[in-house]
């Protein structure tokens, strides 16, 4: 069994509407990731795909881009939806000893396919609770406004997370949607589901994200600046909302304090230097914080306020700009871990934070936060 896994190489393609099919916008995140570090396709160990088939448009819709991802006669295999699976996925193929190296790759085109509304809506079982419309969206909102009534927090106190992400987009040259915009023009947006407005409300983007794992021998030799995975878990809640406490975030308690005993961390505010977290609606971003155990219950509006999440602050949260600037919905948890590999390896360019260390890495999946991955990252 390896006893070291590590990020080696990363290529990321998004935006609004690419105008190139899923295969190929697979073949050019792979070839670009493989080539980076120097690597061919007969040396490949074993592929991990995150698609969908809602988000495709097709049943088994791996197998339609998988010649296109180095996947032609290989060992791969999909995790659903959710490409922070696929990265935990790959790590364990890896840390098991039975590949050496393996590429982790999440895709999806939502400009193909219906809306994140009509999608999601079929997370939901088919006789209680797709006839009242339940979906990401207002499950969201749900959400929302039971924090804010619970901890006194507002409508403007939510919108600071767009402000800040969205600001930070500007300096990505991946990011879908950048903008520099105030608390008032946040506000001024059309209302999605109350109290989400649009521009808290992550868009529908094309997307893909490639990362190549390996083992310690292998890492050494395709990179003079590995990032290892020191710590990953991931954590389910109930399937049904109405059976979980959509503030008390369990899955994502467990999974990130897993995560930081795997790695030693032990003041996750204090020891890590940056986050990468998956925030689809801005109020999430804040809930996630506490979950993380960065601060305690109903106090994440004020790590944003004190500016600690800031570029500048003691821990900048998505520097990249985040879900709420990108949101190629199966990509999104591989991208967070791409943007944080950058971090470390000092190649994040205008959003580099100096000196990063230590990194969190952070996926989201299902209605109100039903399922967490998080994986701690570092140089």
């Amino acid at each position: 069994m390896s006893e070291k896994v590590a990020i080696v190489g990363v290529a990321q393609k998004c935006g609004e509407n690419i105008m190139d099919s899923v295969r190929g916008l697979s073949f050019e995140v792979t070839k670009t990731a493989m080539d980076k570090v120097g690597i061919t396709r007969e040396e490949l160990g074993t592929i991990v795909a995150s698609s969908s088939d809602y988000w495709q448009g097709m049943g088994c819709s791996n197998v339609f881009h998988y010649d296109a991802a180095a996947g032609y006669l290989k060992d791969s295999t999909k995790a659903e939806d959710d490409s922070g699976l696929a990265l935990a996925y790959g790590y364990m193929r890896v840390r098991s000893g039975h590949f050496d190296t393996c590429l982790v790759i999440g895709i999806t085109k939502c400009s193909e396919v219906s809306s994140i509304p009509t999608l999601t809506s079929l997370f939901n079982d088919p006789f209680y609770q797709r006839p009242v419309a339940l979906e990401e969206i207002s499950a969201a909102a749900l959400q929302a406004s039971q924090y804010m009534e619970r901890y006194g927090i507002s409508e403007e106190q939510g919108a600071q997370v767009a402000v800040k992400n969205l600001g930070n987009a500007l300096y990505n040259p991946h990011t879908h949607r950048k903008m520099r915009v105030t608390v008032d023009d946040v506000m001024a947006s059309p209302v999605t589901a109350y109290p989400l407005r649009e521009l808290m409300c992550c868009p529908a983007s094309d997307g893909a994200c490639a990362l190549i794992l390996a083992n310690e021998k292998r890492a050494k030799e395709l990179t003079d600046d590995p990032v290892w995975i020191t710590g990953i878990n991931w954590r389910v809640e109930p399937y049904f909302m109405g059976d979980r406490d959509l503030l008390e975030n369990q899955a994502l308690k467990m999974a990130s304090r897993k995560a930081y005993q795997m790695a030693g961390i032990k003041k996750p505010l204090k020891e890590l230097n940056v986050a990468e977290i998956c925030e689809p609606y801005a109020f999430q971003e804040l809930l996630w914080y506490e979950g993380m155990d960065l601060c305690e219950k109903g106090k994440g509006v004020k790590l944003i306020e004190d500016g600690v999440t800031e570029m500048s602050g003691e821990l900048p949260v998505n520097p990249s700009g985040g879900v709420l600037s990108t949101n190629p919905f199966c990509a999104r948890g591989v991208i967070r871990a791409a943007e944080a590999a950058l971090q470390l390896r000092g190649k994040a360019g205008e959003r580099q934070v100096p000196d990063a260390e230590k990194a969190l890495v952070h996926s989201v999946h299902g209605l109100g936060g039903q399922l967490h991955m998080v994986a701690i990252l570092s140089r």
